[in-house]
């Protein structure tokens, strides 16, 4: 429905540039002029249109700090020092070091756990104790007495 509301608005704008611009030729000269100073005028007094600003980026504490070690060859627009193109991986950096922290931990849990089950299976090992015992039920009584 709006579609053919838009088209029903675009027709009756061209209808209307139709007919301005078939009479433009009739208006009198002193019409005209006073036309032209209005639109000078106007044009005198429209507000500056507001022009968009970019935010500006994002840029580290070091990231002239490295002018000396500039990478690469080409005149001085292409030359970007060291700091300035690590600077570009954003937070990559920090992401890449949380992943690797987290795998570290990761690993580290998984050696201590598996060095505590080789405890475990060390100490029922070397205990005179057959395993058969482990697996009886009454396994809890024996352990209850001091023997």
């Amino acid at each position: 429905m709006s579609s053919t509301l838009e088209s029903k608005e675009n027709d009756f704008a061209l209808k209307v540039i139709r007919v301005l611009d078939e009479n433009t030729s009739n208006i009198p000269a002193a019409a005209v002029d006073r036309l032209a100073q209005a639109r000078r005028s106007g044009i005198a007094r429209k507000k500056p249109e507001k022009v968009a600003v970019a935010a500006p980026a994002f840029t580290p504490v070091l990231g002239g700090a490295g002018a000396t070690l500039s990478m690469g060859g080409g005149d001085t627009s292409e030359k970007r020092s060291l700091f300035a193109r690590l600077g570009d991986l954003g937070l990559v950096w920090p992401l890449a070091a949380l992943v690797i922290g987290i795998g570290g931990i990761a690993y580290w849990e998984d050696q201590q756990r598996k060095a505590e089950l080789a405890d475990i299976d060390a100490a029922m090992l070397s205990d005179s104790l057959p395993l058969d015992a482990y697996l009886d039920h009454g396994f809890n009584a024996y352990l209850s007495r001091d023997h």
